[in-house]
Parts: structure tokens; C-alpha cells; sequence
């Protein structure tokens, strides 16, 4: 049977990380499915798109002139040609089959707009917590469906139907990379899409030793106000403040963290459309602490 697959490409974003980029993208090549890989450097300074050019130069590389961070992607998902797109960082990438799999299931079942991965982490390939959260999704299956529903998934490690993708709007350039993916799930979701965990759909997670642990810890904070903020009814949005400032860390942190949250007012406000009852009110069962997938 011929293994080649034009269904998916993969779409994967990087910035100083040349030896990551390079590893990923020689096992992304080795995939049975040959994808069509496109590479969206995000402003490197450390030669990472002079390595791409010249020892993966079947990749399509495109060098964006400032850090898009998370926003590189839906310039990559412009760019593809696939009806399938799958999303890889420098440190993850997709284990062979992991593609078709994905594919058959859009396929079959047209409402489908987004699959999260089964994220193994690190040499000793551990479930990553966050698929076994997914699993125990409360949200009400559909029939038939060969996953868990969610409104909730990790960007380098998922697969979107492209056109529903930039329906939506894609990632949004302003909140960078930590928790930006709460958008484009609530936004499929209103928009009337489903979005699935499927276990089988499997994924590789090597997280890099470069990362910033306190600096993402502020985005991720920021981004989750701001989110609430943006898209959760006037309700929903207070309950949900005060849950993550009563949970985050009394520290310099936190405080930088809502600092930001506030100074991005004004494009809170412009940003502000809130979610269908319905959406809004799976968020509020996923808020629950034992049901958190977000």
C-alpha cells in the first residue's frame, strides 16, 4: 500500500533553537505520510533558518521579521494547501501514523475542526498530564465519536481542519505563546465546530531546556484573565478572575502578571465577544477544579 498521504501537512514554528529545529524536523521527515513541512522562523538570530535552508531544503521555510510567537502558525496555515494542517513546535513532533489517523477522522466526520494528541513526554515517554485531564473530559460525547470532546488542548501537539482555522481567526499574535489556545477552542466551539482528545492520534513532547518557567508562568496568568475578560459572560468572567488570582502565587510573578493583564485593557475591550450560553456553560463545568482540561 502506498504510504504517502497529501491529506495534512504540518506546520511548525521555532525561534533560536537550531539544534531542536533540526532534530524535529529530521524525524518529522522520516514520517511514513511525507508530509509537506512548513517552518515559520520566528525572527531567529542564531542561524536557525540558514540550517533549515540548507539541510532540510525540501522544507518551505518562511523567516518572519519579528517574533509572531504563537501567531506564526496561522501564517503557516495560510500557506498550506492541505485541507489538514498539523501543528509542530521545535521540541514535538508526530509518531508515524499519528497523520492519517487524523485525517480518516476528519473525514468521516465534517464538524470535527480540531484533534488534541496523546502527548508522550521526555525519553521515558510519560503520558502527559494534561491527556489524562482530556480523558476524563466531563463534557457529553457525541455518538460515535471516537474521542473525548474538549475545549481545551496543548498548539504543538494537535491537528485543525484548515479552513475552520482561519474561520476563526487562528492564534492571535497579542498573547504570544502560554495558554493561547483557550481562544481558538472557544471560538471553534461557538462557531458550532467539535473538537476531540483521540489517544490514538499520538504525539512526542521533548520540552526544551531553553524555557523561561517564570515568564511563561506570567503569560500564562495574563492570558488566562485575559481570556476571561475577552470571552466569558460578565458572570463567568468575575468568578473566573477570582479563581486564578486566589490560586496564583503571592509573588513578584503574579503581581507582573495582572500589571500586564490591566495595561492590555483597551485591547480587552476592543476583544470582547462573549461566548453562546452553551459554550460558556462547558467552560464553567471544565472550570471545576477535578474536570479542568483548559
Amino acid at each position: 500500500m502506498n504510504e504517502f498521504d497529501t491529506r495534512a501537512s504540518i506546520v511548525m514554528i521555532t525561534r533560536n533553537r537550531s539544534k531542536e529545529a533540526d532534530r524535529t524536523l529530521a524525524l518529522l521527515e522520516r514520517l511514513p505520510e511525507h508530509p509537506r513541512i512548513i517552518v515559520v522562523d520566528n525572527g531567529s538570530t542564531d542561524g536557525t533558518a540558514d540550517m533549515i535552508r540548507n539541510d532540510h531544503p525540501e522544507v518551505r521555510l518562511i523567516t518572519a521579521r519579528s517574533n509572531l510567537a504563537s501567531a506564526g502558525r496561522t501564517l503557516g496555515v495560510r500557506a498550506a494547501t492541505t485541507p489538514y494542517v498539523a501543528f509542530s513546535d521545535d521540541d514535538s513532533w508526530w509518531h508515524p501514523g499519528a497523520l492519517r489517523r487524523a485525517a480518516d477522522l476528519f473525514d468521516a466526520h465534517p464538524t470535527l475542526a480540531l484533534i488534541a494528541g496523546h502527548i508522550l513526554v521526555g525519553d521515558g515517554m510519560r503520558v502527559d498530564p494534561v491527556c489524562v485531564q482530556m480523558a476524563r473530559s466531563p463534557l457529553a460525547p457525541a455518538p460515535g465519536v471516537p474521542g473525548t470532546p474538549v475545549l481545551g488542548f496543548l498548539a504543538g501537539m494537535s491537528v485543525v481542519r484548515r479552513d475552520a482555522y482561519l474561520a476563526v481567526g487562528g492564534f492571535d499574535a497579542r498573547v504570544g505563546v502560554g495558554g493561547e489556545e483557550a481562544w481558538v477552542a472557544a471560538d471553534l466551539a461557538a462557531a458550532g465546530w467539535q473538537l476531540w482528545y483521540v489517544p490514538d492520534v499520538v504525539a512526542r513532547h521533548m520540552p526544551s531546556a531553553q524555557r523561561d518557567h517564570q515568564r511563561r508562568r506570567r503569560i500564562d496568568l495574563r492570558n488566562a484573565l485575559w481570556f476571561a475578560w475577552t470571552r466569558r459572560r460578565l458572570p463567568a468572567a468575575a468568578r473566573r478572575t477570582v479563581a486564578l488570582l486566589g490560586a496564583a502565587q503571592r509573588d513578584r510573578v503574579t503581581i507582573g502578571a495582572l500589571v500586564d493583564a490591566v495595561r492590555g485593557w483597551s485591547w480587552v475591550r476592543r476583544s470582547r465577544r462573549p461566548l453562546p450560553p452553551a459554550v460558556d456553560a462547558a467552560l464553567d463545568l471544565l472550570d471545576r477544579p477535578a474536570a479542568s482540561v483548559t
